[in-house]
Protein backbone atom coordinates (compact mmCIF):
# COMPACT_ATOMS: atom_id res chain seq x y z
CA UNK A 1 0.00 0.00 0.00
CA UNK A 2 1.13 3.69 -0.33
CA UNK A 3 0.39 4.43 2.83
CA UNK A 4 3.69 3.91 5.37
CA UNK A 5 1.54 4.51 9.08
CA UNK A 6 -2.30 4.84 10.46
CA UNK A 7 -3.68 7.86 8.95
CA UNK A 8 -7.43 9.20 9.37
CA UNK A 9 -9.68 6.79 7.76
CA UNK A 10 -7.22 4.82 6.26
CA UNK A 11 -6.34 1.39 7.63
CA UNK A 12 -4.50 1.19 10.86
CA UNK A 13 -4.11 -2.59 12.65
CA UNK A 14 -5.95 -6.22 11.70
CA UNK A 15 -6.71 -8.48 14.25
CA UNK A 16 -7.54 -12.13 14.22
CA UNK A 17 -10.14 -13.85 16.59
CA UNK A 18 -9.76 -17.39 17.06
CA UNK A 19 -10.94 -20.37 19.28
CA UNK A 20 -6.82 -21.50 19.41
CA UNK A 21 -5.12 -18.82 21.14
CA UNK A 22 -2.27 -20.47 21.36
CA UNK A 23 -2.20 -22.78 18.32
CA UNK A 24 -2.71 -19.31 16.46
CA UNK A 25 0.13 -17.28 18.33
CA UNK A 26 2.63 -20.72 17.43
CA UNK A 27 1.15 -20.54 13.56
CA UNK A 28 2.04 -17.22 12.84
CA UNK A 29 5.12 -17.07 14.79
CA UNK A 30 6.62 -19.75 13.04
CA UNK A 31 5.10 -18.45 9.61
CA UNK A 32 5.71 -14.34 9.76
CA UNK A 33 8.41 -14.24 12.59
CA UNK A 34 5.72 -12.43 15.30
CA UNK A 35 6.42 -12.18 18.63
CA UNK A 36 3.23 -12.33 20.20
CA UNK A 37 2.95 -11.16 23.91
CA UNK A 38 -0.94 -11.10 25.34
CA UNK A 39 -1.81 -8.28 27.93
CA UNK A 40 -2.21 -10.42 31.86
CA UNK A 41 -4.42 -8.15 32.83
CA UNK A 42 -7.99 -9.83 32.72
CA UNK A 43 -9.58 -7.14 32.27
CA UNK A 44 -8.16 -7.35 28.70
CA UNK A 45 -9.38 -10.87 28.24
CA UNK A 46 -6.43 -12.22 25.93
CA UNK A 47 -5.37 -9.88 24.04
CA UNK A 48 -2.62 -10.45 22.32
CA UNK A 49 -0.36 -8.18 20.36
CA UNK A 50 2.27 -9.45 17.57
CA UNK A 51 5.28 -7.78 17.07
CA UNK A 52 8.14 -7.77 14.64
CA UNK A 53 10.98 -6.06 16.81
CA UNK A 54 9.87 -3.34 18.60
CA UNK A 55 7.05 -2.82 15.90
CA UNK A 56 3.39 -4.01 17.03
CA UNK A 57 1.90 -5.24 13.75
CA UNK A 58 -1.47 -7.39 14.07
CA UNK A 59 -3.31 -8.56 17.32
CA UNK A 60 -4.52 -12.36 18.06
CA UNK A 61 -7.83 -12.55 20.44
CA UNK A 62 -9.96 -15.32 21.95
CA UNK A 63 -13.69 -15.66 20.15
CA UNK A 64 -15.30 -13.43 22.98
CA UNK A 65 -19.15 -14.32 21.57
CA UNK A 66 -20.79 -17.39 20.41
CA UNK A 67 -21.50 -16.15 17.44
CA UNK A 68 -17.99 -14.46 16.50
CA UNK A 69 -16.67 -16.48 13.23
CA UNK A 70 -13.07 -17.31 12.97
CA UNK A 71 -12.00 -14.57 11.37
CA UNK A 72 -9.34 -12.01 10.55
CA UNK A 73 -10.81 -8.22 10.68
CA UNK A 74 -9.19 -5.08 9.54
CA UNK A 75 -9.92 -1.80 11.65
CA UNK A 76 -9.73 2.11 9.71
CA UNK A 77 -8.29 4.73 11.92
CA UNK A 78 -10.72 7.58 12.46
CA UNK A 79 -11.06 10.94 14.46
CA UNK A 80 -14.58 10.20 16.28
CA UNK A 81 -15.59 7.24 15.97
CA UNK A 82 -18.72 8.15 17.58
CA UNK A 83 -19.44 10.65 15.12
CA UNK A 84 -18.31 8.01 12.24
CA UNK A 85 -20.69 5.41 13.55
CA UNK A 86 -23.63 7.88 12.80
CA UNK A 87 -22.33 8.35 9.53
CA UNK A 88 -22.02 4.38 8.94
CA UNK A 89 -25.93 3.88 9.90
CA UNK A 90 -26.66 6.94 7.71
CA UNK A 91 -25.31 5.67 4.71
CA UNK A 92 -26.88 2.14 5.32
CA UNK A 93 -24.51 0.45 7.53
CA UNK A 94 -25.26 -1.53 10.52
CA UNK A 95 -23.68 -1.26 13.76
CA UNK A 96 -22.55 -4.81 15.11
CA UNK A 97 -21.08 -3.13 18.57
CA UNK A 98 -21.59 0.21 19.41
CA UNK A 99 -18.68 3.15 19.77
CA UNK A 100 -17.03 2.05 23.11
CA UNK A 101 -13.85 2.42 24.95
CA UNK A 102 -10.79 0.13 25.46
CA UNK A 103 -8.87 0.60 28.45
CA UNK A 104 -6.67 3.52 27.92
CA UNK A 105 -5.69 2.89 24.27
CA UNK A 106 -8.66 3.82 22.16
CA UNK A 107 -12.59 3.90 21.36
CA UNK A 108 -13.88 1.35 18.77
CA UNK A 109 -16.86 0.21 16.98
CA UNK A 110 -17.38 -2.39 15.03
CA UNK A 111 -19.73 -2.48 11.90
CA UNK A 112 -21.55 -4.37 9.07
CA UNK A 113 -21.77 -2.57 5.19
CA UNK A 114 -24.50 -2.41 2.98
CA UNK A 115 -23.20 -5.59 1.54
CA UNK A 116 -22.53 -7.62 4.76
CA UNK A 117 -18.77 -6.93 4.92
CA UNK A 118 -17.34 -6.68 8.67
CA UNK A 119 -15.20 -3.75 9.64
CA UNK A 120 -13.99 -1.90 12.48
CA UNK A 121 -13.44 2.03 13.27
CA UNK A 122 -10.50 3.30 15.99
CA UNK A 123 -10.09 5.99 17.38
CA UNK A 124 -6.70 6.24 18.89
CA UNK A 125 -6.17 7.55 22.52
CA UNK A 126 -2.48 5.30 23.76
CA UNK A 127 -2.00 2.97 20.87
CA UNK A 128 -2.45 4.09 17.15
CA UNK A 129 -2.23 1.28 14.93
CA UNK A 130 0.60 -0.87 13.38
CA UNK A 131 3.68 0.19 13.76
CA UNK A 132 4.79 -1.24 10.49
CA UNK A 133 3.90 -1.36 7.03
CA UNK A 134 4.69 -3.15 4.09
CA UNK A 135 7.63 -4.55 5.50
CA UNK A 136 7.88 -8.83 5.27
CA UNK A 137 5.62 -10.13 7.97
CA UNK A 138 3.59 -6.69 7.99
CA UNK A 139 0.16 -5.25 6.97
CA UNK A 140 0.68 -4.33 3.60
CA UNK A 141 -3.20 -4.72 1.94
CA UNK A 142 -6.21 -4.54 2.23
CA UNK A 143 -8.98 -6.33 0.08
CA UNK A 144 -12.91 -5.82 -0.02
CA UNK A 145 -14.66 -8.93 -1.72
CA UNK A 146 -18.34 -8.26 -1.75
CA UNK A 147 -21.28 -9.12 -3.60
CA UNK A 148 -22.78 -5.32 -3.40
CA UNK A 149 -19.79 -3.55 -5.38
CA UNK A 150 -21.88 -0.58 -6.41
CA UNK A 151 -23.35 0.04 -2.94
CA UNK A 152 -20.10 -0.56 -1.31
CA UNK A 153 -18.32 1.76 -3.26
CA UNK A 154 -21.32 4.45 -2.52
CA UNK A 155 -21.52 3.07 1.25
CA UNK A 156 -17.28 3.55 1.90
CA UNK A 157 -16.84 7.14 -0.42
CA UNK A 158 -19.39 8.69 1.79
CA UNK A 159 -18.36 7.27 5.31
CA UNK A 160 -14.73 7.07 5.25
CA UNK A 161 -14.02 9.95 2.08
CA UNK A 162 -11.96 7.48 -0.46
CA UNK A 163 -10.51 7.69 -3.52
CA UNK A 164 -11.51 5.03 -6.12
CA UNK A 165 -9.07 4.16 -8.70
CA UNK A 166 -11.88 2.82 -11.28
CA UNK A 167 -11.02 -0.92 -13.19
CA UNK A 168 -13.45 -2.81 -14.46
CA UNK A 169 -11.73 -5.88 -12.60
CA UNK A 170 -10.05 -4.55 -9.38
CA UNK A 171 -11.03 -0.95 -8.20
CA UNK A 172 -8.85 0.17 -5.43
CA UNK A 173 -9.35 2.09 -2.34
CA UNK A 174 -7.11 5.55 -1.53
CA UNK A 175 -7.18 7.93 1.07
CA UNK A 176 -6.56 11.20 -1.13
CA UNK A 177 -5.24 8.85 -4.00
CA UNK A 178 -2.74 7.06 -2.28
CA UNK A 179 -3.99 3.53 -2.53
CA UNK A 180 -3.62 0.95 0.61
CA UNK A 181 -6.37 -1.82 -0.66
CA UNK A 182 -8.89 -3.31 -3.56
CA UNK A 183 -12.28 -4.53 -4.49
CA UNK A 184 -13.39 -7.90 -6.05
CA UNK A 185 -16.66 -8.65 -6.53
CA UNK A 186 -17.86 -12.15 -5.72
CA UNK A 187 -19.20 -14.14 -8.20
CA UNK A 188 -20.42 -17.70 -9.15
CA UNK A 189 -17.09 -18.74 -8.09
CA UNK A 190 -17.39 -18.16 -4.68
CA UNK A 191 -18.94 -20.48 -2.78
CA UNK A 192 -22.92 -19.03 -1.38
CA UNK A 193 -22.15 -19.39 1.74
CA UNK A 194 -18.89 -17.39 2.03
CA UNK A 195 -20.03 -14.08 3.14
CA UNK A 196 -18.37 -10.83 2.21
CA UNK A 197 -15.70 -9.86 3.92
CA UNK A 198 -12.35 -7.20 4.24
CA UNK A 199 -9.11 -9.80 3.86
CA UNK A 200 -5.81 -8.56 5.64
CA UNK A 201 -2.58 -9.14 2.75
CA UNK A 202 0.89 -9.61 4.38
CA UNK A 203 4.33 -9.00 2.84
CA UNK A 204 6.69 -11.56 2.35
CA UNK A 205 10.18 -12.37 0.83
CA UNK A 206 9.14 -15.24 -1.28
CA UNK A 207 5.04 -16.30 -1.99
CA UNK A 208 6.03 -19.76 -2.89
CA UNK A 209 7.81 -20.60 0.24
CA UNK A 210 5.89 -18.83 2.67
CA UNK A 211 2.85 -20.92 0.69
CA UNK A 212 4.98 -24.22 1.23
CA UNK A 213 5.70 -23.20 5.06
CA UNK A 214 1.22 -22.74 5.54
CA UNK A 215 1.10 -26.21 3.92
CA UNK A 216 3.29 -27.32 6.20
CA UNK A 217 1.77 -26.35 9.25
CA UNK A 218 -1.58 -27.72 8.51
CA UNK A 219 -2.78 -24.84 6.61
CA UNK A 220 -4.37 -24.70 3.70
CA UNK A 221 -4.38 -22.92 0.24
CA UNK A 222 -7.16 -21.30 -1.23
CA UNK A 223 -5.31 -19.59 -3.79
CA UNK A 224 -2.14 -21.63 -5.33
CA UNK A 225 0.39 -18.41 -5.60
CA UNK A 226 0.06 -16.83 -8.89
CA UNK A 227 2.08 -13.77 -10.45
CA UNK A 228 -0.05 -10.52 -11.60
CA UNK A 229 1.21 -8.28 -14.70
CA UNK A 230 2.96 -4.93 -13.01
CA UNK A 231 5.42 -7.51 -10.77
CA UNK A 232 3.24 -8.43 -7.62
CA UNK A 233 2.87 -12.02 -6.80
CA UNK A 234 0.29 -13.62 -4.28
CA UNK A 235 -1.88 -16.21 -2.41
CA UNK A 236 -4.21 -16.48 -0.13
CA UNK A 237 -4.15 -19.09 2.67
CA UNK A 238 -6.38 -20.60 5.37
CA UNK A 239 -5.03 -20.80 8.73
CA UNK A 240 -5.43 -23.97 10.87
CA UNK A 241 -7.91 -22.70 12.84
CA UNK A 242 -10.04 -21.57 9.74
CA UNK A 243 -9.37 -17.53 9.32
CA UNK A 244 -8.19 -16.70 5.48
CA UNK A 245 -5.58 -14.33 5.03
CA UNK A 246 -3.16 -13.20 2.24
CA UNK A 247 0.35 -12.93 1.37
CA UNK A 248 2.18 -10.69 -1.65
CA UNK A 249 5.81 -10.00 -2.83
CA UNK A 250 6.10 -6.99 -4.49
CA UNK A 251 9.13 -8.88 -6.67
CA UNK A 252 6.90 -11.32 -8.49
CA UNK A 253 9.76 -13.61 -9.18
CA UNK A 254 9.80 -17.09 -7.42
CA UNK A 255 12.81 -17.50 -5.68
CA UNK A 256 14.55 -20.88 -6.95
Amino acid sequence: MKLDRPVPNGPCWTELGTDDLEGAKGFYADLFGWRPETDPRPEAGGYTVAHLGDAAVAAITPIYQESQPVAWNVSFAVTDVDATAAAVQAAGGVLALAPMDVLDVGRFSVAFDPGGAVFQMWQARAFPGAGLFNAPGSLGWVELLTRAPDRVTEFYTTVFGWTVTPSPHYPQWGVDGADFGGMVTMDENFAHEVPSHWLPYFAVDDVDATANAVLMADGHLLMEPVSQPHGRRLAVARDRQGAAFGIYSESGMHKA
